[in-house]
């Protein structure tokens, strides 16, 4: 089997579910944006001095394809839960709790592993608003959203853990 199969040579890609759709259209860039932040989360993983920090994010990472499925799915009970959103909610109340009260605005760059881990923050944070823009016009389910908004924190949140080993 070839990489390549000519179906998206016009334009249209197809969802998980079967439908066609332009692949510029407001799904696809939010499913693409959750890529683009498993791919900085990656590379935050890959430059990371923490252990710790790097098994946080590889067990995040094993949930977005759950996410991008979602959002590439019409008409399907979301696969990310209320539950994904509590258990991803308890690990920033620890992680939280592990850290020094923050009293300044962050700049990121101290580390790389943390300069990587605001990228994906930042792009979280886009895919966050494409859903938002989305469910004006779709159906988005709610615990999509949060697990977003939660995503992004998440990140922060890992950030600052690996900037405060230095």
């Amino acid at each position: 089997m070839k990489i390549y199969t000519k179906t998206g040579d016009k334009g249209l890609t197809s969802l998980y579910t079967g439908e066609r759709v332009e692949k510029n259209s407001l799904r696809v860039q939010v499913y693409g944006a959750i890529d683009e932040a498993d791919s900085a989360l990656g590379i935050a993983r890959a430059f990371v001095d923490s252990d710790d920090v790097r098994e946080k994010i590889f067990a995040v990472q094993k949930l977005l394809p759950r996410l991008m499925a979602d959002f590439a799915s019409l008409n399907r009970e979301p696969t990310i839960t209320s539950d994904d959103v509590k258990n991803l909610e308890a690990e920033m109340d620890a992680l939280e709790n592990s850290l020094p009260p923050l009293r300044e605005f962050l700049i990121p760059g101290k580390t790389k592993g943390g300069a990587f881990l605001d990228l994906a923050r930042t792009i979280t944070r886009r895919a966050e608003r494409l859903a938002c823009e989305l469910s004006k016009t779709e159906s988005v389910h709610e615990s999509d959203k949060i697990f977003l908004n939660r995503l992004s924190d998440f990140c922060f949140l890992l950030m600052r853990k690996e900037d405060s080993r230095n």
